[in-house]
């Protein structure tokens, strides 16, 4: 990434980009759901610093939550998900389908796999678009601004 800019962005900001409260981005972090990938909190007084790709990752978490998934499901599924692609932003990278009661994942248009190994109907979550809703929602909460205009750029103090 040389030469390349990385932005993060603060709680208070990716809660309301999410729709999420203070207190679920705090447990997901402290329980290691989804870490935020630029600064990690370090005691009191220092503040987590997450990436655009953090952001999506989180509202593909609050969006399984919303099509009526559990937390310990969509636990369950990432921690499944970080060790068949060996990654640990899972979420950034595939395609997720549920249907409320347990979740696909699409590596491809011909590979869907039952992250639970179990089958039945579903709808889709394609990260794309959550990726475009989320520049939307940041053009709208600070208009004024590019879309990283409102980020701490990632070492900034």
């Amino acid at each position: 990434m040389s030469g390349e800019r990385e932005f993060g962005y603060r709680a208070p900001q990716v809660c309301k980009l999410v729709g999420i409260t203070y207190r679920q981005l705090d447990y997901w972090a402290r329980t290691e759901l989804i870490t935020p990938s630029l600064q990690k909190a370090a005691g009191s007084g220092s503040q987590r610093l997450y990436s655009f790709s953090d952001v999506v990752q989180l509202k593909v978490i609050k969006r399984l939550l919303d099509a009526g998934m559990s937390l310990k499901k969509i636990r369950q599924a990432v921690e499944i998900l970080r060790e068949q692609m060996e990654s640990d932003r899972p979420l950034a990278d595939v395609t997720l389908l549920s249907d409320g009661q347990t979740i696909y994942a699409a590596h491809s248009e011909e590979e869907v796999v039952d992250v639970f190994r179990r089958g039945q109907g579903v709808f889709g979550i394609a990260i794309g678009p959550v990726e475009t809703e989320v520049e939307g929602d940041i053009h709208q909460l600070y208009p004024d601004h590019e879309v990283f205009a409102g980020a701490i750029e990632a070492g900034a103090t």
